[in-house]
């Protein structure tokens, strides 16, 4: 019941995985839903790690800003354990297995799209100030 609850409330990417590997396919059928559905969440979560940093981000110019996004993310131990967190809590059973059991490029996986997924919202983020 619990699979199905969470699966269907993720959106259909309709991509094609036939000629993928199983880590591709993990990323495309599993990660990419997910991140789709999590993304104002996890924009959100990213902007209050901005705010806590007095705004210093805002001083950056655009290339220095998605470098900085890059950065945060895969140096802050705190921030990645947050926004994967974001990811992992939506995984099923199943999911979490496959996950565990190819951990390491799984989440070499998940901190790039999350990555990518911040830094291509870096328009939205605008100085409250």
């Amino acid at each position: 019941m619990r699979t199905q609850l969470i699966q269907s409330i993720r959106p259909d990417l309709d991509l094609d995985s036939s000629q993928s590997t199983p880590a591709e396919q993990f990323q495309n059928q599993t990660l990419r839903p997910i991140l789709k559905f999590q993304h104002e969440l996890l924009v959100a979560a990213f902007r209050a790690y901005i705010d806590k940093r007095h705004g210093i981000f805002f001083q950056l110019s655009a290339k220095d800003r998605v470098e900085w996004i890059k950065h945060s993310v895969q140096k802050d131990q705190s921030l990645r354990n947050t926004l994967t967190g974001m990811v992992l809590g939506h995984f099923t059973l199943e999911e979490w297995a496959t996950f565990q059991g190819n951990e390491a490029e799984h989440s070499r996986r998940l901190i790039q799209m999350l990555i990518q997924r911040l830094q291509s919202a870096v328009e939205s983020f605008k100085n409250q100030e």
